[in-house]
């Protein structure tokens, strides 16, 4: 399976406007495949308490924190999310010199919501990412159906002071400290000789392997994958297309020009075709702690026709309804896992509603501009009111606890206006 899908990215001061981090990724994955989002309290946990993963069981911690995921609906961890501390992950899909696991582990979508239901800072999410993957591995079909799709993870992980990328190969990584400017990852290794941590046998296990010989200055991209780290940042594939857009942009970054360069169709960033972007989060990370994190979601494929929707923290969190999937309680007696004879139909409400929209887009010009038109006059209205919060720190907590869903409503209302019409 060749490289084919995701970017993450974050800008940081100086390369943002107003002293913010920004993050932002779009989840590229098979066009039938639904995402939602969904919220997670924080939670205590019995002393021996067992989790199970989307494979495996593993050691539950005594406290979780709470967490908000866009992730595909069938499966138990997240293509990309944020918790209550600030701390934003997003994972990618690398290959490399490393053979990919057969074997059923915990996949790299796991290790995103363990990272962070575990962690409050994005070192710390490091930290526990790592940790799991020596004891448990990475590995698994990272598909519901019968096509197979494994592969090794790279992680973008980011909070309000500072970010990490954190790359793999099996269990080996290596990670790199970002503090300033801009920094994405895509489909392939990008670690080259600035390594800040890494696994303690990461080297020796290159020398054993002849992928290194212990002489020249040690670049991770260069000795555990196939590509030519020199060529990288000039040629035309995505992870040098993503670099470019935020350099474009550098010094003026805003949580706005993020959903741009993922709404980019010409540089291949929003994807469409056998894989496509299924959903898309930008999160807006003050570094003065007295402002909140302001994280948006659009639950729905291809950014340039959808809205992203801002969630903030708060006590006692409506339940995100619209944007969660049916669950199906049928499992293989034997396997002691979920067995269908075909894909169940996993669209939540919001999916539904946007599904028959795009026809009216796809198949209506006059239509489809006007609604085109209401919905980005929803998602200007909504900018308006979270810019407001950002530079006046005044939340209103009763109204944040149902944010997210009530602008969630007030999408499927423009849906079904111009439906009915």
């Amino acid at each position: 399976m060749q490289p084919c899908s995701c970017d993450t990215f974050v800008a940081l001061p100086p390369a943002t406007v107003g002293n913010r981090i920004i993050f932002g990724k779009n989840s590229d994955r098979l066009c039938d495949e639904v995402q939602e989002v969904i919220y997670f309290p924080s939670a205590v946990h019995n002393l021996g308490e067992h989790l199970k993963c989307t494979y495996i069981e593993i050691d539950q911690v005594p406290e979780t924190y709470a967490v908000v995921l866009s992730r595909p609906a069938w499966l138990w961890g997240a293509e990309m999310g944020a918790n209550e501390h600030g701390v934003c992950i997003g994972n990618e899909a690398v290959w490399g010199r490393e053979a990919v696991c057969d074997e059923e582990a915990l996949l790299g979508m796991d290790l995103v919501r363990l990272g962070l239901e575990r962690a409050d800072t994005a070192e710390k999410a490091l930290n526990v990412i790592v940790d799991l993957l020596e004891k448990y591995g990475q590995g698994g079909n990272c598909t519901e159906g019968t096509m197979e799709f494994s592969y090794h993870n790279s992680f973008l992980i980011a909070d309000r002071t500072e970010a990490w990328i954190l790359e793999t190969a099996g269990r080996y990584w290596a990670a790199e400290k970002v503090q300033e400017g801009v920094r994405n990852i895509s489909n392939q290794l990008s670690i080259t000789t600035k390594i800040n941590r890494e696994h303690p046998d990461m080297k020796n296990y290159a020398k054993q392997k002849s992928w290194w010989d212990g002489k020249k200055e040690f670049d991770f991209a260069a000795v555990y994958s196939y590509l030519d780290t020199a060529k990288m940042m000039t040629s035309s594939n995505r992870y040098c297309e993503g670099y470019k857009l935020l350099n474009k942009h550098k010094g003026n970054i805003t949580f706005e020009t993020m959903m741009e360069i993922l709404r980019d169709k010409p540089s291949g960033i929003n994807m469409e075709g056998e894989f496509m972007t299924t959903a898309s989060m930008v999160s807006v990370l003050p570094q003065d702690p007295r402002l909140p994190c302001i994280h948006f979601f659009t639950g729905t494929p291809d950014p340039e026709r959808s809205v992203f929707k801002p969630f903030i923290f708060a006590p006692h969190i409506s339940q995100l309804l619209d944007t969660s999937s049916p669950t199906f309680e049928l499992e293989d007696p034997v396997k002691k896992k979920p067995h269908f004879k075909s894909k169940p139909d996993r669209r939540h409400p919001l999916y539904q509603k946007h599904q028959q929209a795009l026809e009216i887009i796809d198949n209506n010009k006059e239509k489809g501009k006007t609604l085109l038109d209401n919905m980005r006059k929803l998602e200007t209205e909504l900018f308006k009111e979270m810019e407001s919060i950002l530079e006046n720190k005044h939340l209103d907590v009763d109204k944040i606890v149902n944010l997210f869903s009530q602008s969630t409503k007030d999408e499927i209302r423009i849906y079904k206006s111009n439906i009915s019409s």
